[in-house]
């Protein structure tokens, strides 16, 4: 591995390596697909790969008003990785959609007539994939690895690529951009570069919580004077955490280590599936309040609150009805 800017380099064998053992606090619910667009081929010389990284981190900073770099990978087109931000962080990549997920910039434009991907790239973009899907147990679908083309530009709602979408990541992006193009050419590569048996259920999941500091410290041990577990990243605030155990006040988030937070720092929220398509988010508990976005049949929300029949789904305020939702 090697690392400039802050970012590391990593070959897709020590990416896989790499992702397997790394603890994430916040739970991850999908995997963005995306093409830079610019940079394209044209600007890769087979050995730039940290300052096309840091000019995009340039440009999202400065131009954008971000905090940091938008994705938290890219991929290039010699199949290599570059980390970009924090996994504790959501991305800022599709409007309305970033929270749990986890964002891929495919180094390249891969709209039809523009950059014809190559085969180490490809194959790179199906491993890492697929080793995010192991990571995270994920069922390989079209809810788990969502395009951007998919998601409206000025609301965040997923309508599938037929109103004010781009053609991120590329029209041409494994056989193309839409919903069956994914389904037929991309899905069954992933499904075939995984190894079933690698996936294991965390059947000792106790509950979920949301973090309500700004940054949460990770300690070795369930109390305060207990050093912090080296190398995690506070969770930050906003995170969903899994909890697999709890004492005097603290909980265990980590399913195969000792790794704790105090539970003084979090609020109890509980997953659940939309049972219809087009459920209404608004910005308050009631038909009257403003329609902000709207979500599709199987999206997952993590529920804070409760108020005549309907259900707050974010620390700020975004509310929808309990009648469409499946806990």
């Amino acid at each position: 591995m090697e690392s400039k800017y802050g970012f590391n380099k990593l070959s897709t064998n020590e990416f896989c390596d790499w992702i397997a053992k790394y603890k994430i606090a916040r739970t991850i619910l999908a995997i963005q697909e995306h093409h830079t667009y610019s940079p394209n081929y044209s600007l890769f010389n087979g050995t730039n790969h940290f300052e096309l990284q840091q000019g995009m981190k340039n440009y999202h900073v400065h131009s954008n008003g971000w905090a940091d770099i938008g994705q938290h990978f890219s991929i290039f087109p010699d199949g290599t990785v570059l980390t970009g931000r924090s996994l504790e962080l959501s991305p800022a990549c599709i409007l309305g959609n970033n929270a749990n997920a986890i964002c891929i910039e495919n180094v390249g434009n891969f709209d039809t007539g523009a950059d014809k991907m190559n085969d180490s790239q490809a194959q790179a973009i199906v491993t890492i994939t697929a080793a995010l899907c192991k990571k995270f147990n994920f069922q390989v679908n079209t809810d788990r690895i969502v395009y951007h083309h998919w998601f409206n530009l000025s609301t965040g709602e997923r309508n599938n690529g037929t109103k004010n979408n781009k053609t991120c990541p590329g029209s041409n992006f494994f056989g193309g951009n839409k919903v069956e193009d994914c389904l037929n050419n991309f899905i069954p590569k992933v499904k075939q570069e995984m190894d079933s048996s690698i996936q294991v259920v965390n059947t000792d999941l106790i509950r979920f919580v949301q973090v309500t500091a700004g940054s949460l410290n990770i300690r070795k041990k369930p109390n305060a004077s207990s050093g912090k577990v080296p190398g995690r990243e506070p969770a930050l605030l906003g995170s969903i955490l899994r909890v697999y155990e709890e004492k005097n006040g603290w909980i265990r988030i980590s399913s195969s280590a000792q790794h704790w937070v105090s539970a003084k720092y979090t609020m109890d929220v509980e997953r659940a599936t939309v049972t219809s398509n087009g459920l209404k988010v608004r910005n308050g508990p009631g038909k009257s309040f403003l329609e902000l976005h709207v979500l599709l049949k199987n999206a997952e929300v993590f529920v804070s609150a409760e108020k005549d029949g309907w259900c707050k789904i974010a620390l700020n305020e975004q509310w929808v009805s309990k009648t469409y939702l499946k806990f």
